[in-house]
């Protein structure tokens, strides 16, 4: 049976509609949805998480979403959270190819956000996610009407030697080691270890939070990556650094860099947003990878940023959004 775990200090959003959710290529998500606290509803934001996350690190965003009046959908990608596997020890994050991640939001659209949520949609997405809503707004299925991405993955700034760990972790998927770890990786989750010298967050509170939800939640906090979740994620990388890719992308974003972040490369997602049309870009100094878990400062400056943008002014009647159901099969 699917739920949501509480912690102490990080209490379930009272209200919430928890939705199973099957993929066309049979994998169950885990999903839950929330009304708005405030008075009115100014549409619905759907959170699209980093690698390795899980509903439950989102608490504090939803209760802040919440109360600007937004309707909330919260899931689990596949292969992490209480997601289906797609290999059977369930600490492994894995994918075969980012293309699959494409089908849970699909699954999502189609079953939540099109018949139950009031519209217009927008997203909110955390790293990896950013890299798949990006993908998605450059081929044309992406289907919210405003994109907030946050520290995207365009570039992992952990690897020392990327061209290198591309080339072998292509090499070893064709070898058939696609469902291994990636060399010395395991399944302890990142948000469990210490938090002297971490690369998540400066605030200390939040992270101890986090680290305790990641107990809870247990296989869900999932460890290292597999070997065919990186090769596909370099693939989805090396597309998204094409300018005719960057060029692609109408859908109006907001990109939300971190100023220290030594997870994803902040010079490329500059990069990035120096080619792009329809976005801005912010950087937050001093920010470190996980933007809404930092400190009351650099949260405050990212939800002036968010209010800005989202829902936007007039952005019912703005002829050059993207179409309010975008097709996203």
């Amino acid at each position: 049976m699917l739920t949501l775990r509480p912690t102490p200090g990080n209490p379930v959003p009272p209200g919430a509609q928890i939705v199973p959710v099957r993929t066309s290529d049979g994998v169950l998500l885990r999903a839950a949805a929330w009304r708005p606290t405030a008075r009115g509803v100014k549409g619905t934001v759907c959170l699209l998480q980093g690698r390795a996350e899980f509903i439950e690190k989102y608490y504090e965003t939803i209760v802040e979403l919440r109360a600007r009046g937004f309707c909330v959908v919260a899931f689990d990608w596949r292969g992490q959270g209480d997601s289906g596997r797609q290999v059977r020890n369930a600490h492994k994050g894995h994918v075969r190819r980012f293309d699959d991640y494409r089908l849970d939001l699909k699954a999502i659209a189609e079953t939540l956000l099109v018949p139950q949520m009031p519209e217009p949609h927008f997203a909110l997405a955390h790293s990896m996610g950013g890299a798949v809503a990006l993908t998605g707004a450059a081929e044309g299925w992406l289907p919210f009407r405003r994109l907030v991405t946050v520290a995207p993955m365009l570039a992992i700034r952990m690897v020392r030697w990327p061209a290198g760990a591309s080339l072998l972790s292509r090499t070893l998927d064709r070898l058939g080691l696609g469902r291994c770890y990636i060399p010395f990786g395991g399944p302890t989750s990142i948000a469990t270890k210490p938090f002297a010298g971490n690369r998540l967050s400066t605030d200390p509170v939040r992270y101890a939070r986090n680290a305790a939800a990641a107990r809870e939640v247990g296989a869900g906090a999932v460890g290292d990556p597999t070997i065919a979740w990186l090769a596909s994620a370099y693939r989805a990388m090396r597309r998204l650094a094409k300018p005719a890719t960057i060029r692609r992308i109408r859908t109006p974003c907001l990109i939300i860099a971190a100023g220290a972040d030594p997870v994803c490369s902040t010079p490329a997602t500059e990069r990035f947003a120096a080619r792009l049309k329809t976005g801005h870009l912010i950087v937050l100094p001093g920010a470190r990878h996980e933007i809404l878990t930092e400190s009351d400062a650099i949260r405050t400056d990212f939800w002036a940023a968010f209010d800005a943008f989202i829902p936007g002014h007039g952005v019912q009647s703005v002829a050059d959004e993207a179409p309010r159901r975008a097709a996203v099969g």
